[in-house]
């Protein structure tokens, strides 16, 4: 019952503070109270948790160190890394409307299990893209704007797309 209260605050005032670009503060208290209060991520100094973001129940969501997101991002769960960079109006699925039988109106088939992606370390995803359920990105990738990720992307790649498919590959220091 705490957690529903804490999220009900959450959504009526906390995700509602002003963004960034208007005063630092609203950032502020919106990285505290993720990190301290509904303990999602741990607190940074250099952490972005920008307005509007959706983080649903909060029960399939982590997010790692020193992340900026930014307005209107929808987080349905996932595992996010450290150092990831998440344009507006992303969407992150962690499930979708069961749809197999013909028989069935598609509104009364239920949901899938929930999937969460696993966002690797240092990865950027560009503005309005969607990260559909179950899907890994790996270190360092970056996914452009607009692209719907269907497919599993490796490390220190760049996707874009509908569906994403691979742009070029970034280089590594061994490289």
């Amino acid at each position: 019952m705490i957690n529903k209260l804490l999220l009900i605050f959450y959504y009526l005032f906390i995700s509602k503070l002003p963004n960034t670009k208007f005063v630092q503060f609203g950032n502020k208290v919106r990285v505290w109270y993720v990190s301290k209060v509904l303990k999602l991520m741990p607190f940074h100094s250099k952490a972005i948790f920008e307005d509007g973001i959706y983080i649903s129940d909060g029960k399939n969501l982590t997010i790692g160190k020193h992340c900026e997101i930014n307005e209107n991002v929808f987080i349905q769960g996932a595992n996010i890394g450290n150092y990831v960079l998440i344009a507006p109006n992303v969407s992150i699925l962690n499930d979708t409307h069961q749809f197999q039988s013909t028989e069935i109106p598609i509104v009364d088939q239920g949901m899938s299990a929930k999937d969460n992606p696993e966002i690797g370390d240092d990865v950027w995803i560009g503005r309005s893209a969607t990260i559909l359920k179950g899907i890994t990105i790996g270190k360092g990738a970056i996914i452009g704007a607009g692209a719907v990720v269907t497919k599993d992307v490796a490390p220190y790649t760049v996707v874009g797309g509908v569906p994403a498919k691979i742009i070029s590959k970034r280089k590594q220091a061994n490289d």
